[in-house]
């Protein structure tokens, strides 16, 4: 072992670097190696410089350190270390002052150099100020209230300048909150995003169902055309709307039914804008008026949209016209149907062009309110078309696809299921009921105002439907209306034809021709007066002999049958018959006995006296010249002077 030869051994400190924390999935952190000058400035905080500031009297001599640690041999050196110690010169401190003062006046001989030479310092005498002469006290007076007022007027202006700040201030953060609220209340109203810097709002009907494409969206801007030094006005509003230019002013769709229908080349764009535009209604702001009226352009643009692509897409027998801003359709023969949009905007020139092309008012509004409730209906109808499955299990989509499955529907089936009319025809329908419902109320009124005996009336029912009326048509007779009650009719309205219910339950069918309705009426109004003998004939007394409502015989007439009655007084002495017929009006005859008929030869057949009670010749009676009010009361008269007493 001790004849190895030596190995050197080099003990280094490890160059890895400290850890600093390790995380919680492993990773270790760890810190950077010092620098330099890092380094140093470490190991010059270890040392401690407190040590050697103390003077030599405190510091111990170094032989009585050397004794703590020292051997006892080491004495001797000690004392020889003593023994050479230097001595203290007694002329020290006169050195030191010498070398002082020697210094001293080395800088004033430099000092006084470079003062004479002048080469890099020049000194020059200070010039103190003249004294004020001697002014007059009341001079002194003035120039003291002058400063005085100098320095308040000074202070005003610094004040009046802080408040006209703090006023413009308040009047800036007022606006700024009024215009906040009056964000807040339009939000309240309006669906409202912030893009960027802008806030935009929403016009359209998308969340309720409409599939029209325009976007509807308007901007809120912040209203700075008035001056905050003015007065500001009563109805100011720090907030204002900017809507697209397609949508300001004011429209609606027109409605009417024309019965001359002009030439296609005649058709133009309509400009019929006779309602006024819509104002503010009272304490509501004026955006919320001018969103109003762009959102109800926009639905009335939807509307026109709508039945502009339906017109096109049906086939009818008559095909529909689309022409600029009009559509025009044909529900009867000789009638047209118009369906307009009118839109105004709000400069002048537009609404002078308006009232210069404004024509007599034939809109129908009922047709245009229907119109608002079938587009609304429309979008209830595509915003709930995907409904949830019930039960949960079921396919997602619509309810008619979901039943197609468990009940194997075909595409037939299937689309049966779904509402095959659009808005135009329902729209179409509407008009159709409307113009039959107004040609028949036309009708009665023209009779009604033209024949006076005997009298018609009609009852309109106050519960309809878009597609039906009803209307209950009395005819009477003045003064005899509870004993004349024969004649009630139904007329229950359709879209195309008109049905009539009789009092026992005949049903009769009419067309929409207006002349057969007509003819209708009068022939059962002819009926009356027949029916209203029969009805009087009862209560005074007398025997109905015969009764027919259709007459062979007589002149043919050209509307319906006549009708004809004979009735024979109480001791059957007198008899009267009637006939009365829609064109040829009543006839009157009256039969006498044979025995008050002198102009009647005497028969050589007809030798008993009992022959003569038998009833003569009808004699007609000149109806013209009869007293009465009606054909009822002069046929009462007449029966009453015909029956004995």
């Amino acid at each position: 072992m001790s004849g190895a030869p030596a190995v050197r051994i080099s003990i280094e400190s490890a160059s890895e670097k400290q850890v600093q924390e390790v995380g919680l999935d492993g990773s270790e952190t760890y810190l950077q190696p010092l620098s330099m000058s890092q380094n140093l400035a470490r190991l010059a905080q270890r040392i401690d410089f407190s040590q050697g500031s103390g003077s030599e009297e405190d510091e111990p001599p170094p032989g009585a350190q050397a004794r703590d640690w020292a051997a006892p041999g080491d004495a001797e050196d000690e004392e020889g270390l003593v023994k050479f110690q230097p001595s203290l010169w007694p002329w020290d401190s006169v050195r030191n002052n010498l070398r002082g003062a020697l210094t001293e006046m080395c800088v004033l001989y430099d000092v006084l150099s470079i003062v004479k030479d002048k080469k890099f310092m020049t000194l020059d005498p200070v010039v103190q100020d003249p004294l004020p002469p001697k002014q007059n006290p009341q001079t002194l007076q003035l120039i003291s209230k002058k400063k005085s007022l100098a320095g308040a007027a000074q202070i005003l202006l610094k004040g009046a300048e802080r408040l006209s700040k703090s006023v413009a201030e308040n009047q800036e953060n007022k606006r700024q909150r009024d215009f906040n609220s009056e964000l807040l209340r339009l939000r309240q109203h309006w669906k409202l995003r912030k893009v960027g810097d802008k806030i935009l709002g929403d016009l359209s009907y998308r969340s309720a169902g409409s599939l029209f494409p325009h976007h509807g969206t308007f901007e809120v801007i912040k209203n700075t055309d008035i001056d905050l030094d003015k007065k500001i006005p009563e109805d100011y509003c720090p907030l204002d709307v900017q809507i697209p230019s397609d949508l300001e002013g004011s429209a609606y769709i027109k409605v009417s039914i024309q019965k001359q229908a002009p030439d296609i080349g005649d058709l133009g764009t309509v400009n019929l804008f006779k309602r006024p535009l819509p104002k503010s209604k009272p304490g509501a702001p004026h955006w919320q008026t001018k969103l109003e009226a762009a959102q109800n352009v926009l639905l009335c643009k939807e509307i026109f949209a709508q039945l502009s692509r339906e017109a096109v897409q049906i086939k009818s027998q008559i095909p529909h016209i689309v022409v600029k801003n009009q559509i025009i359709s044909q529900p009867f023969p000789g009638l047209q149907l118009s369906i307009s949009l009118c839109h105004s905007s709000n400069d002048k020139k537009s609404q002078k062009t308006a009232s210069e092309k404004q024509s007599p008012e034939d809109h129908l509004y009922v047709l245009e309110h229907n119109l608002h409730q079938l587009i609304r209906e429309f979008h209830k109808q595509t915003l709930s078309s995907t409904m949830m499955p019930h039960p949960a299990s079921a396919p997602f989509g619509h309810k008619r696809m979901r039943m197609a499955g468990p009940q194997a529907f075909d595409k037939n089936d299937i689309s049966s299921l779904q509402p095959n009319e659009g808005l135009l025809e329902k729209i179409i329908r509407q008009a159709k009921h409307i113009f039959l419902r107004r040609r028949t109320a036309q009708t009665i009124d023209s009779l009604a105002s033209r024949i006076e005996d005997p009298q018609i009336q009609a009852h309109w029912s106050n519960i309809n439907d878009v597609y039906e009326s009803s209307v209950k048509v009395l005819i009477t007779s003045q003064g005899y209306e509870q004993i004349c009650k024969s004649i009630q009719l139904q007329l229950n309205i359709g879209v195309e034809q008109i049905r009539v219910v009789h009092r026992d339950g005949r049903v009769i069918t009419l067309s929409h021709q207006e002349q057969e309705l007509q003819d209708f009426l009068l022939s059962q109004m002819s009926q009356h007066q027949v029916h209203a003998v029969q009805q009087l004939a009862k209560v005074m007394g007398w025997h109905v002999l015969s009764f027919s409502n259709h007459v062979g015989l007589g002149p043919v007439e050209s509307i319906g049958n006549a009708s004809a009655i004979t009735v024979a007084s109480p001791s059957g002495d007198y008899a009267i018959s009637v006939r009365n017929g829609p064109e040829s009006g009543s006839k009157v005859m009256v039969q006498f006995p044979r025995c008050q008929c002198k102009d009647l030869p005497k028969s050589d057949v007809l030798q008993d006296s009992k022959w003569n009670h038998l009833r003569g010749p009808f004699k007609e009676v000149q109806w013209n010249k009869m007293e009465g009010r009606n054909f009822v009361y002069k046929l009462e008269l007449l029966m009453a002077a015909l029956t004995p007493c």
